[in-house]
């Protein structure tokens, strides 16, 4: 099992000012204690969820390029986009920049969106539930042909484009894998088992049925259901000074079980990295021989 860090949270006690090189040491000591995945969510309010909407946040394809900076080896992804937020051209080229500026080592991570507080607040536009799962379709059709050889035109529900040239192309082969958020059983596990290479799930007590419910939409189009890299959202904490270690442990190796192969997750005051260095030597490793 490959472990995963979210950075879900920039209210960080020094502040803004300090926010660069607190981030970019976060971002080099995860990367050498083994984490797989460097994730940030994609908002521009803060979730309730995590703190009060007031709190700092920044943009995501920003940030991380400039994770992808101070990093080597970690996967760089949001988790989740959501998809009304872009245009989908401009999504594609933002993630095709980011693997080519990392060595290949970019991911699209989309869904279907939810937040309307924030959207309305800046001025997204917000479609209903059905239309937004319109545009995820069409924008993921999109992505894939503006990956391909295939630059000409576009015509799908919700979008439409005359050329879709991107130069240069992304490095990942076939193309930068792209994650599908989400739970809903009628349209986004279907969209994984059509379009996606990871599926990322929260670790909720119908974990189990929702991966059957997934390989039951594999069966259905055709896929193997194996070729699909399967994630869980799941905290890492691990206690403030390791007493939760064995905890996270076990619990990491129960997902496994269920044939979960990726656990993404936020680390407690992860500008303290002890804790990150701690994971690598502690958590990860075992995690690893699963």
């Amino acid at each position: 099992m490959d472990i995963g860090l979210q950075i879900p949270d920039f209210t960080w006690p020094n502040g803004p000012s300090a926010l660069g090189p607190e981030l970019a040491a976060v971002a080099r000591t995860a990367d050498d204690a083994g984490f797989r995945y460097l994730a940030v969510m994609d908002h521009f309010f803060q979730i309730s969820a995590v703190g009060p909407t007031e709190n700092d946040m920044l943009e995501a394809y920003t940030t991380l390029g400039f994770l992808a900076a101070h990093s080597e080896r970690a996967k760089l992804l949001t988790v989740i986009t959501g998809v009304h937020y872009r245009e989908p051209g401009l999504l594609a080229k933002a993630v095709t920049t980011l693997d080519v500026l990392s060595g290949g080592r970019a991911m699209l991570g989309i869904g279907a969106g939810w937040n309307e507080e924030e959207s309305r607040g800046l001025g997204f536009p917000f479609p209903p539930l059905a239309e937004r799962f319109e545009r995820l379709e069409d924008t993921v059709r999109y992505v894939l042909r503006m990956w391909s050889a295939d630059d000409g035109p576009f015509a799908g529900k919700h979008y439409r484009a005359d050329r879709l040239l991107n130069v240069p192309q992304a490095l990942s082969r076939p193309h930068p894998p792209i994650m599908i958020g989400g739970g809903g059983e009628r349209k986004t596990l279907r969209l994984v088992a059509q379009y996606a290479q990871a599926c990322n799930l929260f670790n909720t007590p119908d974990l189990e049925h929702k991966l059957d419910v997934l390989r039951q939409h594999c069966d259905t189009v055709g896929r193997d259901y194996d070729e699909i890299t399967k994630t869980v959202y799941q905290p890492l904490d691990t206690g403030a000074h390791g007493g939760k270690t064995q905890q996270l442990i076990d619990e990491l190796g129960r997902l496994h079980g269920l044939g979960v192969q990726v656990a993404i997750g936020a680390v407690p005051g992860v500008q303290q990295l002890d804790r990150l260095e701690r994971i690598g030597a502690d958590v990860i490793p075992v995690a690893a021989a699963f």
